[in-house]
């Protein structure tokens, strides 16, 4: 019976088959729910369309019977290009096109298109996939990439992912400039080949580590492609998988390079103002005591005869005492306080007025060079000052050459911008004269770099004061300037010096002040001196020279003397720093009381006598200490003999 039943129906499905398959088919082709067509394989000439299609369309299946696939097709080469491939098509084919609806929209659709035969002709089974809103979502998420990208691109912070072995993953533009390397150099090397060796220690712990699982902030020093130093500050986040693995790190990284270069520059500066305070102090101090020495010892030997066994002990005294002076003045020079009396200068007049006293200096075995640009214009110094600095910076450069070499002397003009004085401390823009002096010597390392201009560092042992370099600074920051040392173990030094270049006046001149005998007289002096030796000394000078002296330890003193003398004053010598009342303050009151007293001041200190000396009309009104008894009486009678006009 089974068996039976079993064999009458598989005799019914081999009949019925044939229908059964095409009816399956064309339901299965008018119920997909994706728009479908059969097409002629030459024409493509729609020659079916299914419900899907009609609803997503907007056509009627009598309008889509009117058209063939290119009419649906918005204009493009591509899918011209792949709608003639169908003609000769075999198998399955797919290729991207853009329709266009009924209602104007333009949809995106993925074409799928495979031969069958159709009512005994060749034709086409098309299916589109209509794929607008994921183009769509992949075109925001690629503008949102890109969006992105710039921004890692052009931030200007450095950004580092490394793997969780500390290879180098991705590194932005940034990134690689600040290094010195091309992106491509850095891809896939460990983060330690740009570190320094403290900097590798830190970096290895945190990676074992695995950064503790948090954002670590710190300063790391990098090393660039030519070795030099970056500093940083870098902040690392860890990154996970979606399975919580640690799989790197990611790190940003901030220049700082500049700003700890201007930190030590403060660092440097407030040291040096904090040890020229000092030195300014130290000096002023010594100025009173070499004053007595050597007046005395002047006065001595002007009393003893040729032939007296005590001149070559009070010679010596004396010459020990200049000596002396000579360091005072270095240190004064240092710490900015040395009197001085600037004028317009040709630096290059100077420079060759020099040379056959450099060359000597120098010796046979290094060659001088002067290489002197002729309009680099004038700066205002004190020409002893710039003597005294170009001396120093030769003799320094002689010391590093003892087996010979090269001495290179040059001047030029720069205009300083504001981006360059940005990274330098106490530096105005504006046009500067640069003299610079370059020697193919020994070089000096960033550590000795560091201190050359403190004074009493010397690395010359016993043959050094170590005031040189310390004067050289002074000086130059006086006259509104700063210089700049660039330096190399083995391959030698250059110093450049920035002076402000100044245009004068057409009519601005500088005369010498004239001569004047040291002479005495018989006027009336008030002498102001909180220190008695210096006093003494100086009322033993003048009372010599035939003045009638009067003195004073401070301001106070000083008026009530004037006031209980019955004669006139001549003139009023005062140091300008005293307690109580200062020099200028008590000039100031004599005069109103006295109109017809001159003055002279005097110090050896003149950041102490601070604005008094800027008021000055003369730079004749003021004497320097340490000074000798005749530069005292020729100075007292160049005042007492000037014009009151």
């Amino acid at each position: 019976m089974m068996d039976s039943y079993d064999g009458a129906t598989a005799v019914s499905q081999r009949e019925e088959s044939p229908m059964m398959g095409e009816e399956l088919a064309a339901v299965l082709f008018h119920q997909h729910p994706q728009p479908m067509w059969i097409c002629d394989h030459e024409t493509l000439a729609i020659r079916a369309v299914n419900e899907s299609a009609i609803e997503h369309y907007g056509y009627s299946r009598e309008e889509f019977l009117q058209l063939t696939l290119r009419d649906l097709a918005v204009g493009q080469q591509d899918n011209d290009e792949a709608l003639d491939r169908l003609s000769s098509a075999v198998s399955v084919h797919r290729w991207r096109s853009r329709h266009r609806r009924k209602d104007g929209m333009i949809i995106t659709v993925e074409m799928t298109a495979r031969p069958l035969n159709f009512a005994g002709r060749g034709a086409l089974i098309v299916m589109a996939q209509d794929i607008t809103d994921r183009v769509k979502a992949e075109e925001a998420l690629r503008r949102n990439e890109e969006r992105y990208r710039q921004i890692v691109e052009t931030a200007q912070e450095g950004i580092w992912v490394i793997e969780a072995e500390a290879r180098t993953w991705y590194v932005n533009e940034r990134m690689a400039e600040m290094l010195g390397y091309s992106r491509q150099e850095m891809l896939g090397r460990p983060l330690y080949d740009f570190l320094d060796e403290a900097a590798q220690v830190r970096a290895r712990q945190n990676v074992e580590k695995k950064f503790e699982g948090v954002t670590k902030h710190g300063d790391f020093r990098f090393r660039r492609r030519d070795g030099s130093v970056l500093w940083a500050i870098v902040s690392v986040k860890p990154l996970y998988n979606d399975a919580g693995q640690y799989i790197g790190a990611l790190g940003m990284i901030v220049d700082v390079t500049e700003r700890r270069q201007l930190e030590r520059q403060l660092q440097q500066a407030q040291k040096m103002e904090a040890i020229g305070r000092l030195a300014g102090g130290v000096a002023h101090d010594f100025n009173n005591l070499i004053t007595v020495i050597t007046g005395y010892s002047d006065l001595l030997l002007r009393s003893l005869e040729e032939t007296s066994p005590l001149r070559r002990i009070i010679e010596e005294m004396k010459r020990a005492g200049e000596r002396a002076a000579l360091l005072t003045r270095q240190l004064l020079a240092f710490s900015r306080n040395q009197p001085i009396e600037p004028r317009l200068l040709d630096p290059n007049g100077v420079i060759i007025d020099m040379e056959k006293m450099l060359r000597r200096l120098i010796g046979e075995d290094i060659e001088l060079i002067t290489i002197l640009r002729p309009d680099i214009g004038s700066v205002r110094a004190d020409p002893g000052q710039l003597q005294q600095v170009l001396i120093n910076l030769v003799v320094n450069a002689r010391d590093a050459m003892p087996d010979g070499g090269t001495l290179t002397i040059e001047t030029d003009r720069v205009e300083l911008d504001a981006e360059y004085v940005a990274r330098r401390l106490n530096v105005r823009p504006g046009p500067y004269v640069v003299l610079s002096v370059s020697d193919t010597g020994c070089g000096m390392d960033p550590e000795t770099l560091s201190h050359i201009f403190e004074p009493f560092f010397t690395t010359k042992g016993e043959r050094g004061t170590g005031l040189g370099l310390a004067t050289v600074y002074g000086i130059v920051t006086q006259c509104g300037g700063y210089v700049d040392v660039m330096s190399e173990v083995g391959r030698g030094t250059t110093f450049k010096i920035y002076l402000p270049r100044i245009i004068p006046p057409r009519d601005e001149q500088v005369t010498a002040a004239p001569s004047r005998c040291a002479c005495g007289g018989t006027e009336t002096i008030l002498v102001a001196e909180d220190e008695p030796l210096v006093r003494e000394l100086i009322r033993e000078v003048l009372q010599r020279k035939g003045y009638t002296v009067l003195e004073a330890s401070n301001g106070v003193e000083a008026l009530l003397a004037a006031r209980r003398h019955p004669g006139p004053i001549h003139l009023l010598l005062t140091d300008v720093v005293m307690p109580l009342m200062s020099g200028t303050e008590l000039a100031a009151q004599l005069q109103r009381e006295r109109p017809g007293t001159k003055v002279l001041f005097m110090s050896g200190h003149t950041s102490r006598a601070g604005r008094s000396l800027a008021l000055l009309e003369s730079p004749a009104m003021f004497l320097t200490k340490p000074f000798t008894p005749e530069a005292l009486a020729a100075r007292v009678r160049l005042i007492l003999d000037a014009s009151d006009e």
